[in-house]
């Protein structure tokens, strides 16, 4: 990397970091004007009213870093569309509630525009041969489908205060991390900034938060790893490179994974918010808000250096530790009775 590259990426990161510590508290204000207010109730941890326009701080902040960096070329600029777009149904769902259809449909074309500036998933390796195929138009639906369910993913653990944005931060430093040793400096540099910027947050929203991001937030920083992800993965053809996105953000992903499977098993709607996720059964187990946002915190950065292993190490060694995290998460979930369908009925009666 060259020293003009890493100069830009340190402007960038630091006019990222100055924007959201100066556009935070303008979104309190804000969300208070807008009736962008996070009430309490039996579901949620919080006890008092939170404002939630967060996630707008942390989009200018990442939008203003990003433009420094490298202005508007084809792929940025298709970028910060598909973001724009995130944000916009975030803060109709923050101000006025949106239907999970209208959702939906927001992120779907979200996802689409990125398709169509060229970032896809165009083709996989097989973990076993190391032999490449072409997904062909296949390729697009998969790209949309991973889109939509990471930003959701990354939605449904911002449930405490400083989780999303902390555990995303780590995700992002943990994709500039494989950018740089990959010598992929454009993917390293964004992530950069998107690690930057939810830090940075994390002034106003760790324990006891003054703001929440709100679904702004939430579903934009989703958004944006799982872009990166792929986009930081579409050249690699290393065996076991499907699996680099699913380790860097699997907290998320398996979190959902065990909810779904949780309200599947109780045969209650996939879509039904409930008090199952980890993070609640960690307050469960009479642990603090900064005990379990300190944990998940250290379970995402093990993660993230399980996904550089996975990058450096021989196939076969590399099979070794994703078996390994995979084990130990599945015999974690199942200690903390995360898939017990009896649990979650439990959940249920202690907190409706």
């Amino acid at each position: 990397m060259t020293t003009p590259i890493l100069i830009r990426i340190i402007i960038a990161a630091a006019a990222a970091l100055g924007t959201v510590l100066l556009a935070t508290p303008l979104m309190i204000r804000l969300a208070s004007k807008v009736g962008a207010i996070d009430h309490p109730d039996e579901r949620k941890v919080h006890k008092e009213s939170i404002p939630r326009l967060g996630g707008l701080a942390i989009f200018l902040a990442f939008v203003c870093g990003t433009l420094i960096l490298w202005g508007l070329d084809e792929q940025v600029f298709a970028l910060l569309l598909a973001c724009s777009v995130i944000v916009l149904m975030g803060y109709l769902d923050d101000t006025k509630n949106v239907s999970p259809v209208v959702k939906l449909s927001f992120q779907v074309v979200a996802a689409l525009v990125l398709v169509q500036s060229g970032v896809y998933v165009s083709f996989l390796t097989n973990p076993f041969t190391g032999e490449a195929f072409s997904l062909g138009v296949f390729g697009i639906p998969l790209t949309v489908i991973w889109l939509v369910g990471v930003s959701n993913a990354v939605n449904l653990i911002d449930g405490l205060d400083g989780l999303a944005s902390g555990v995303s931060a780590i995700c992002a430093s943990t994709i500039a991390a494989l950018g740089f040793l990959t010598g992929s400096f454009t993917i390293a540099g964004v992530a950069v900034v998107l690690a930057v910027a939810s830090a940075g947050f994390l002034r106003y929203n760790f324990p006891p938060a003054k703001i929440f991001m709100g679904d702004c937030g939430a579903l934009f920083l989703g958004f944006v790893l799982g872009a990166l992800s792929i986009m930081g993965m579409a050249k690699s053809a290393a065996a076991l490179s499907i699996f680099v996105p699913i380790l860097i953000l699997g907290l998320p992903i398996f979190d959902t994974f065990f909810a779904i499977a949780r309200r599947f098993r109780a045969r209650r709607p996939v879509m039904q918010a409930d008090r199952g996720h980890l993070h609640h059964r960690l307050l469960d187990l009479g642990l603090s808000t900064w005990q379990v946002v300190t944990v998940l915190y250290v379970v995402t950065f093990l993660m993230g250096l399980a996904a550089i292993l996975l990058t450096l190490l021989t196939t076969p060694q590399a099979v070794v530790i994703l078996i390994i995290v995979t084990v130990l998460f599945f015999l974690g979930a199942n200690k903390l009775g995360i898939l017990r369908r009896s649990e979650t009925r439990k959940l249920q009666r202690d907190h409706t």
